[in-house]
């Protein structure tokens, strides 16, 4: 019982403590969210990718076993929830936004500073991976899917290159390949907008979720939350085994894992009109049950 309490206290709770301060924020300065939302993603999470990625000493062939898991675990979470939408017997932007919610978690704002906080820094630079592909597979898989296939493909290639991320990881591919020094003049203001990213990330989740109101169908939203929290980790524990993964890279896998539903979600769910109460009230309820998933599932890693 102290472990879990001191996981709470130590890797979960200083999350929300920020978040908190991000949902006074939003009821004070209505709107601001689009803003900082629009800061972190365009110009403080490309530098994080590139600070983590330059500094780390992470290999190669464990980078891409990352990349692998993550898009493996999305297209099965996929699967799963088309087929448990099916059972639900949804309507058509009912289904769309469920499956959406279960196959995209939140592996920015959230997954990062957790790993962080429970695995150090180099378990960052994993999450960093994990972070990029999921980022990519959103902008594209994640774009068809809520268009529902009409002029998908165009739409999701034009998504992908709208990700400033995806260049910070190409540019720091490069340097490392060509074995590169960077510049203390270009490394110095990059790790200062690096260390404003994880923090302008947890004040963002909670701006947006002042945004949640009561679902039309509690029961969809609470399995949407289930299997996000309890049977994406499952799958996920499967796949790192298939994988080879092993130590801080499967640990870092897993909990990436067992995210709740990721943010960008309402935001597909509004671009392209599909349930957007839905979506925003299963972000809404699987981030407020998660630190009670988290914390069991990190206790769990650290005693094995």
């Amino acid at each position: 019982m102290t472990t879990l309490i001191s996981i709470l206290l130590s890797d979960i709770a200083p999350i929300f403590v920020i978040a908190g301060v991000g949902y006074l924020l939003e009821r004070r300065v209505s709107g601001g969210v689009k803003a900082l939302s629009s800061i972190s993603f365009h110009a403080l999470s490309p530098c994080l990718i590139f600070n983590l990625l330059v500094t780390s000493s992470l290999k190669a062939e464990d980078a891409a076993r990352m990349a692998a898991f993550c898009v493996l675990l999305i297209c099965i979470m996929g699967v799963i929830a088309w087929l448990v939408a099916g059972l639900l017997h949804l309507q058509s932007k009912t289904r769309t936004s469920f499956i959406l919610t279960i196959m995209i978690s939140n592996s920015g704002n959230y997954a990062m500073p957790v790993i962080l906080f429970a695995m150090g820094r180099e378990g960052l630079s994993h999450a960093t991976v994990y972070f990029v592909a999921s980022a990519m597979l959103t902008y594209s898989l994640g774009v068809f899917i809520a268009m529902q296939g009409k002029h998908g493909f165009r739409k999701a290639a034009s998504g992908l290159m709208r990700i400033p991320a995806l260049y910070a990881l190409a540019v720091a591919g490069l340097i490392l390949w060509t074995h590169t020094p960077v510049p203390l003049s270009i490394m110095r203001p990059v790790g200062m907008l690096s260390d404003a990213a994880i923090p302008m990330m947890i004040v963002v989740l909670g701006m947006q979720l002042k945004r949640a109101t009561f679902p039309a169908r509690p029961s969809a939203v609470l399995v949407a939350a289930g299997i996000s929290l309890l049977v994406a980790p499952l799958v996920g524990a499967g796949l790192t085994s298939l994988l080879g993964m092993t130590g801080l890279a499967r640990n870092v896998a897993i909990v990436a894992s067992a995210m709740p539903a990721a943010v960008v979600t309402t935001v597909l769910a509004l671009e392209f009109d599909l349930d957007s109460s839905f979506v925003t009230s299963v972000v809404f309820v699987s981030t407020l049950i998660s630190p009670v998933t988290l914390m069991l599932l990190v206790a769990y890693l650290q005693s094995r």
